[in-house]
């Protein structure tokens, strides 16, 4: 079997896995029966695990708030669709990280620090609102869906949270574990 068919089975399986446990726990457990914001968390998973290594240390730091800022700055300097890809950008790994792997955001050196996943959450929230403002008609993620992600948004970290829960526990049975 070469590399590309070894990588398109696992990237499969690793589709399918998340599919299941993630319309499980956003359809079945939290009754969210938008279908199309279910099938962009999934993507969503897909992407980020994809690039990232799992699991990630606990206190890792990915993200930055100068990092942040910057994107944030250039998208105000960029055409509207790049703006638009941007703001989901920022969104997607704020949602990411929030959701799924809260514990490895970086905490702010100062002394006040109970806020750094609130303003997290605020900033995934505010661009998700930017990027449906615009958003044309017809352009995926829809302007509905990108909505739906900043007035839902600490929903969808609950639920992300539960998805990475549940793939923990299948994968922590010995009946998964491959010999």
């Amino acid at each position: 079997m070469t590399n590309q068919a070894t990588e398109f089975n696992s990237t499969s399986l690793l589709s399918r896995f998340l599919t299941g446990i993630n319309e499980s726990v956003f359809l079945t457990k939290m009754g969210i029966a938008n279908i199309e914001l279910v099938n962009y968390l999934t993507g969503l998973l897909i992407q980020f695990i994809r690039t990232d290594a799992i699991p990630v240390p606990s206190g890792q730091a990915h993200y930055s708030a100068i990092k942040l800022l910057h994107l944030m700055d250039e998208a105000e300097k960029s055409g509207s669709r790049r703006r638009r890809n941007l703001y989901q950008a920022i969104g997607d790994y704020t949602l990411f990280y929030a959701g799924v792997y809260p514990e490895s955001v970086e905490k702010p050196k100062q002394r006040h620090t109970s806020g750094w996943l609130r303003n997290l959450t605020q900033h995934g929230k505010y661009c998700y609102a930017l990027a449906s403002k615009i958003t044309p008609e017809g352009e995926q993620p829809s302007k509905q869906v990108l909505q739906c992600l900043s007035h839902q948004y600490e929903l969808c970290t609950y639920g992300l949270r539960e998805t990475r829960r549940e793939w923990e526990q299948s994968c922590s049975k010995p009946e998964h574990l491959i010999v």
